[in-house]
């Protein structure tokens, strides 16, 4: 069913009068916002990456993703509006945009009668030109818009009407994706609850269901790598689209007894659609890894849900999943699992009889099998077990690397980055090995043509350890995508 509103127009060019909501249809509208259970929500870089395209593309300031609420208007992002989460649901700018079944354009806010009075108007921000495009569901509810602010007057193409448009439709996308996941957890939950002991299942349900949404409530936020007590992480990230949108992903996160968990994946092909898909695959790596210890199950749960879900169409991934278990003797046990990915390479210092061109001996992890995730029913995942000793390191990559080009237009390839990782320094840590890539795919005169993705992880040596400390740090984490800072 459409929205509806009561108005009037005369036809005077600025004269508008104000929009008044329909209370059945608010009330629905209402239901389907809280279905989405989106309000008050961290931050997402889905969600932001599309303000910041919007910005881009229409050349503005100021760009936002807003659920309207009840009484408020609440910004999902926020491009160049910091400090800013919320607003009242003043008439004018979102709150009359949200009533409408079009695109909303002001060309200069002063003249128009609504918009004059409204807070972004009058306020240190002085807006003084407004589009916007309502988040509309498959229903018919509005559920926010997407809007782009000027602090002068303006016009816009009706193409670009039409691409404010889309940009609503992907937000929108985005939103579907999430509710799915959210959705596929659950049931997952349930399931794996209704198996337990009926003495253990009420107190472990309702633990589970906690951890389960603290879980999902992270993987919404943009990889960032945690402080892991023993390792030194780091990470990197290039998208090729030209829209600064990519389909790899990558995560560290904590897991129960003092292990930890990571993961590094592609999606197949690149841009916003593929990125949509990443959103999924974290969301259900992270909750799967919540109840099961094997890495080969947690791919297998991905894969499922890859096939499962209507949005994914026939868009597959690769990924490695693995654990990160602390031995006894120092170090950790690494134990991966993979699904297509390319190997993973274990660097440990080379021995003497190796010769001085080579510091560093190089080993391909890569378990034998392992099928596309996403792709075919019963999928078959392998896994294979490592040690990651003081001073040795373990360098996780998507195939943008190796497919990159060298000066003469062929792949850089596994036999040349085998080569490059060899001559790194003897015990090179995870910071200095990602920066060290870094400079190899800046130095290649083809460059990379698709999205890398680098996930590194050593143990440093007592010594190491000894020099981080006197320098206030025991980790070094780099996870911002290239071209920005956190």
């Amino acid at each position: 069913m459409p929205e509806q509103a009561s108005a009037f127009e005369d036809g005077v060019p600025g004269k508008r009068l104000h929009l008044v909501p329909d209370e059945v249809v608010e009330a629905g509208r209402m239901e389907a916002v809280r279905r989405y259970d989106i309000l008050d929500t961290p931050p997402d870089g889905a969600f932001d990456r599309v303000a910041a395209l919007a910005a881009r593309l229409f050349d503005v300031p100021v760009a936002t993703v807003t659920i309207v609420d009840e009484d408020r208007i609440w910004f999902k992002a926020a491009h160049g509006l910091d400090g800013v989460s919320e607003i009242g649901r003043d008439p004018g700018l979102c709150g009359s945009a949200v009533l409408r079944d079009d695109t909303l354009v002001i060309p200069d806010t002063l003249l128009d009668d609504v918009a004059c009075g409204n807070p972004l108007v009058t306020g240190s921000l002085g807006v003084r030109f407004y589009a916007a495009a309502p988040i509309t569901t498959a229903d018919g509810h509005k559920l926010g818009t997407i809007n782009v602010l000027d602090t002068k007057p303006r016009s816009i193409t009706s193409e670009q009407t039409a691409t404010l448009t889309d940009l609503a439709a992907i937000v929108l996308d985005e939103m579907e994706l999430r509710l799915s996941a959210l959705r596929t957890v659950r049931q997952e939950q349930r399931a794996a609850e209704a198996e337990r002991a009926a003495r253990e299942q009420a107190e472990r349900d309702k633990a589970a269901i906690a951890s389960f949404a603290s879980t999902l409530q992270r993987t919404l936020l943009p990889p960032a790598l945690p402080t892991a007590p023993g390792l030194e992480l780091a990470c990197h990230y290039h998208t090729a689209s030209v829209h600064d949108v990519g389909g790899d992903f990558y995560d560290v996160f904590p897991l129960p007894s003092g292990k930890w968990g990571l993961f590094l994946g592609d999606v197949c092909g690149k841009g916003a659609e593929a990125a949509t898909i990443t959103s999924l695959a974290r969301y259900t790596l992270r909750a799967s890894a919540q109840h099961t210890d094997d890495p080969v199950a947690v791919l297998e749960a991905l894969n499922n849900a890859l096939l499962a879900d209507v949005w994914a169409g026939s868009r597959f991934c690769t990924a490695f999943f693995a654990t990160l278990t602390p031995a006894a003797a120092g170090g950790f046990t690494v134990e991966l699992a993979a699904g297509g990915h390319p190997p993973a390479y274990h660097l440990s210092p080379a021995p003497p009889e190796a010769g001085p061109a080579t510091r560093t001996r190089v080993e391909a992890v890569r378990p034998k099998g392992g099928m596309l995730i996403g792709a075919f029913p019963g999928a078959h995942f392998a896994s294979t077990t490592c040690h990651l000793a003081p001073g040795q390191a373990l360098l996780l990559y998507t195939d943008g690397l190796t497919e990159a080009r060298t000066s003469t237009g062929s792949m850089l390839g596994d036999e040349g980055l085998t080569a490059f990782l060899a001559a790194r320094p003897a015990s090179c840590g995870a910071a200095q090995l990602v920066q060290d890539t870094v400079g190899l795919l800046d130095a290649l005169a083809g460059g990379a043509s698709d999205d890398v993705a680098l996930l590194a992880l050593s143990v440093p040596t007592s010594d190491q350890t000894a020099a981080a400390t006197r320098a206030g740090s025991t980790a070094h984490t780099t996870a911002a995508p290239a071209g920005e800072e956190h």
